[in-house]
């Protein structure tokens, strides 16, 4: 799996879509027959490679096949080091990094040295999907990313930080686990609004938000908390289920909800109500692809 975090290429399907080829064009070195191979660009241009769906250049690599075993009879078991800004295009997906490994073997390809990557929007206008971390990978097969280490994803006025993020390129949705960490800055009508639990799930193209396990929400002066929230930010409308209460520090007040009840909180009103009929949150629509 490509990960966020140092990108891994992973590819769950035939092993042919984890071969890796470079392009013609590159100047070689090396022992043609076992290996390695030191791949450069000539005049100083970007050597370029490929796998699955996956584009990745970079000023070198090197390629290595398992010792004793001659490169050509060696396609599924062989890795490569690219290093120097290195750049990997995945459709609307671009990751940069200082140094990818891919293994043929695992169909992982593993991006370090503070990598960024950047997912664009599919109508024009729409915010793009910014994510930062100390390692990514990529997944060949699932079009899906793992980033790890102090990740930040941000997505116009979101930003969410976590220990691991999973992003989901078909779905456009972020897992977000670890010392997890939502926000959304203030504008003309709602205060800055901060969301902490322990999972978070985020579907940026619709701005829905899922956050589950020991939910607080903080807006101003007014505290909400509860088992889980659903947050539309086109509407400016949280739900907020499982022994909900909000507290108002300023206005002295405290709203409960009922037991199998909710709460819903206007972000941009500053107001919270009780919700006697409760609320069920849409959990489906924020799984992953294959996710049960």
């Amino acid at each position: 799996m490509l990960a966020l975090t140092g990108i891994t290429l992973a590819t769950a399907a035939a092993n042919t879509n984890r071969i890796l080829r470079f392009e013609t064009g590159a100047q070689l070195q090396g022992d043609l027959r076992n290996g390695p191979y030191n791949y450069s660009g000539k005049g100083g241009a970007a050597i370029r490679a490929s796998v699955g769906t996956i584009s990745i250049s970079a000023p070198q690599a090197v390629f290595r096949a398992p010792s004793g075993t001659p490169i050509a009879n060696a396609e599924g078991r062989r890795s490569a080091d690219f290093s120097g800004n290195v750049t990997v295009v995945r459709g609307r997906l671009t990751a940069k990094g200082a140094a990818l490994n891919y293994s043929e073997a695992s169909g992982q390809g593993v991006l370090t040295g503070t990598p960024s990557a950047v997912f664009l929007p599919e109508k024009t206008g729409d915010d793009p999907v910014n994510i930062s971390a100390t390692q990514m990978s990529l997944d060949v097969d699932t079009n899906m990313s793992t980033s790890t280490g102090s990740v930040r994803l941000i997505n116009g006025k979101q930003t969410g930080r976590a220990d691991t993020v999973v992003f989901d390129e078909g779905r456009e949705l972020g897992v977000l686990t670890g010392n997890m960490s939502l926000s959304r800055s203030a504008t003309a009508k709602a205060k800055e609004l901060n969301i902490v639990g322990t999972e978070a799930r985020v579907l940026t193209k619709g701005k829905l938000l899922y956050v589950s396990g020991k939910v607080k929400l903080t807006q101003g002066t007014i505290t909400t908390t509860g088992d889980a929230v659903y947050y539309d930010d086109t509407k400016n409308v949280a739900y907020v289920v499982g022994h909900a209460v909000s507290v108002d520090s300023k206005a002295g007040t405290t709203v409960t909800a009922r037991p199998n009840a909710a709460l819903e909180q206007r972000t941009d009103l500053g107001r919270v109500r009780a919700i006697d009929a409760g609320y069920a949150i849409p959990v489906a629509q924020f799984k992953l692809t294959g996710e049960k």
